[in-house]
C-alpha cells in the first residue's frame, strides 16, 4: 500500500520546534502553579485555614487541573483524530496561556471572598483542559513526521521543552522569592503568570507556520469513510490504555515529588525556599541534557529497557533520596534532586515515542493523550496532596519513600507487560486501525 512521504529535515525541525515551545509553556504553566500552590495560595487564597489544611487545599486546586486533563484529552483528540492535529494545536495552545495569564490577574480571598478560590480553580480547571489536549498532538506531529529510526531522538528534543520550561518558571519564581515577603504576597506571585502570554505569543506564532502531519493527511480518507468515535475505539480494548497509564505514573510521582513538594518539603525542614528553587535550577539542567540522552538511546535499544532502568532506579533510589535531602544541606540537597532527576528522565523520555507507537493513526492523538493524561493525574495530580496529607503531625520521610518506590513499581510492572514499539510502521497501524482491524492495531503493543 502506499506510505506517507519522507520527511522533509526543514518541515521536521519546524514541527519539533514548535512541539518544543508548546510542552516549554506546558510545564511553564505546571511548575508555577504548583511552586505557588506551595509557597503562597494557602495563604492569599485560603487564608482562614490551619497552615498545614491550606496547604493541603492549595494542592487540591492543583488537582483539580489534573482531574481536567483527561477530559481535554477526550475532546482534543476527538478532533485532532477526526478532523487534524495542526487545528486543534493552536487552540490548546491558546486556551493554556491565556488561562494561566488570567491567574496573574485574579483577586485574593481578601478581595472578593470566596469568590477567590473558585475562580482559581475554574481557570485551573480550563488550563487543565487545554493541556489535555496539547500533549497528545504535540508528540504526534513530532512523531508522525520523523523517520522511524528516529522518533525517539526528536521526541526528545520536543521533550526538552519540559526542563526548559522548568528552567524558565524556576528562574523567574526565584527573582520574585527575593522579593520582601510582603511585595511577594501582594504582587510579585503574580509576575511569574502574567509573563507567560511572551511565551504564548511565540509558541502561536510557530505553530501557525507548521504543516499537518503527512501520517494523518494519508490516513484522512479512510478515517472519514470509517466515521468512528475515537474514544470508543480506544476503551472498547482498554487494555492499551490502561498500560499507558500505569506506564507514565512512576515518572510523573517522581515529577512532582522532585518539583512541587519537595518545596513545601524542604522549606518545612528547615531549607530557605530560594536554596531551594535555585537547586531546581540545578535539576532543569540535568534534565535538559538527560532527556535528549534516554530518547536518543531508545532509538537504539528500545523503549522498554530505558523506562525499565529509570522505574528501577527510583525503587532502589528513593529512600537514599529522601536522605540525602533530610541532612539539611544546600549541597546534598541539589545532588539528590539531580540525581533523582536523572532516573526520573530516563522514565520520561521514550513516553513520547511509545505512547505514539501503540495506538493507530485514527484514534493516536486519543490515545495517546488519554493514557499521558490519566498518568499524569494519578502520578502528578494527586501526589502532592497525597505527600503532604501524609507527613501531618509527622516528618519522617518514611511514607515518601514508600510513595516513590511504589509508583516506580507500578512503572516496572506496566512496562514488563508493553510489548516493544521501537521502529513499527505507523501507517500500517493506522491502516489497521481503519479497516476493521482496530483491535489488533491497538492492542498489538500491548500484549
Amino acid at each position: 500500500m502506499d506510505r506517507p512521504s519522507p520527511p522533509d529535515p526543514g518541515v521536521l525541525r519546524r514541527v519539533a520546534v514548535s512541539s518544543l515551545l508548546g510542552t516549554a509553556i506546558e510545564y511553564y504553566d505546571f511548575l508555577v502553579y504548583g511552586t505557588m500552590s506551595a509557597l503562597v495560595f494557602g495563604r492569599v487564597f485560603f487564608p482562614d485555614s490551619d497552615p498545614a489544611l491550606a496547604t493541603i487545599a492549595a494542592f487540591g486546586t492543583l488537582a483539580a487541573g489534573y482531574v481536567a486533563r483527561p477530559l481535554g484529552g477526550i475532546l482534543f483528540g476527538h478532533f485532532g483524530d477526526r478532523i487534524g492535529r495542526k487545528k486543534m494545536l493552536v487552540l490548546t495552545m491558546s486556551l493554556m496561556g491565556a488561562a494561566s495569564f488570567l491567574i496573574g490577574l485574579l483577586p485574593t480571598f481578601a478581595a472578593v471572598g470566596v469568590a477567590a478560590p473558585l475562580l482559581l480553580v475554574a481557570l485551573r480547571v480550563i488550563q487543565g483542559v487545554a493541556i489535555g489536549g496539547e500533549w497528545g498532538g504535540a508528540t504526534l506531529m513530532v512523531t508522525e513526521h520523523a523517520e522511524p529510526h528516529r522518533r525517539g531522538f526528536w521526541n526528545g528534543v520536543m521533550q526538552m521543552g519540559s526542563p526548559i520550561g522548568s528552567l524558565l518558571s524556576v528562574t523567574v519564581v526565584t527573582l520574585v522569592t527575593l522579593l520582601p515577603d510582603d511585595a511577594f504576597l501582594s504582587w510579585g506571585w503574580r509576575v511569574p503568570f502574567l509573563v507567560s502570554v511572551l511565551l504564548l505569543a511565540i509558541g502561536i506564532y510557530v505553530r501557525m507556520s507548521i504543516t499537518e502531519s503527512p501520517v494523518f493527511e494519508h490516513a484522512k480518507p479512510q478515517a472519514a469513510a470509517a466515521a468512528r468515535i475515537p474514544l470508543v475505539e480506544v476503551v472498547r480494548r482498554p487494555r492499551p490504555l490502561i498500560l499507558a497509564c500505569a506506564v507514565g505514573i512512576g515518572p510523573f510521582a517522581l515529577t512532582a515529588l522532585i518539583s512541587t513538594h519537595m518545596i513545601s518539603y524542604a522549606t518545612t525542614i528547615g531549607y530557605h525556599r530560594t536554596d531551594v528553587m535555585t537547586a531546581l535550577v540545578f535539576t532543569s539542567v540535568t534534565a535538559l541534557i538527560a532527556i535528549p540522552l534516554f530518547s536518543a538511546v531508545s532509538d537504539r535499544v528500545g523503549r522498554r529497557p530505558v523506562m525499565l532502568a529509570g522505574a528501577l532506579g527510583i525503587i532502589c533510589y528513593a529512600w537514599p533520596f529522601y536522605t540525602l535531602v533530610d541532612l539539611g544541606s544546600v549541597a546534598w540537597l541539589t545532588v539528590a534532586m539531580m540525581l533523582a532527576q536523572i532516573v526520573q528522565s530516563a522514565m520520561y523520555a521514550p513516553l513520547g515515542a511509545l505512547y505514539s507507537e501503540m495506538f493507530g493513526t485514527t484514534v493516536r492523538y486519543t490515545g495517546a493523550s488519554m493514557g499521558y493524561q490519566l498518568a499524569a493525574l494519578l502520578g502528578a495530580g494527586f501526589t502532592p496532596m497525597i505527600a503532604s496529607s501524609l507527613l501531618v503531625g509527622d516528618v519522617t520521610n518514611v511514607p515518601l519513600v514508600v510513595l516513590a518506590a511504589g509508583c516506580g513499581a507500578i512503572t516496572v510492572l506496566a512496562v514488563w507487560r508493553v510489548r516493544e514499539t521501537r521502529g513499527i510502521d505507523l501507517a500500517t497501524v493506522g491502516a489497521a486501525a481503519t479497516t476493521g482491524a482496530a483491535g489488533t492495531a491497538i492492542g498489538e503493543a500491548a500484549r
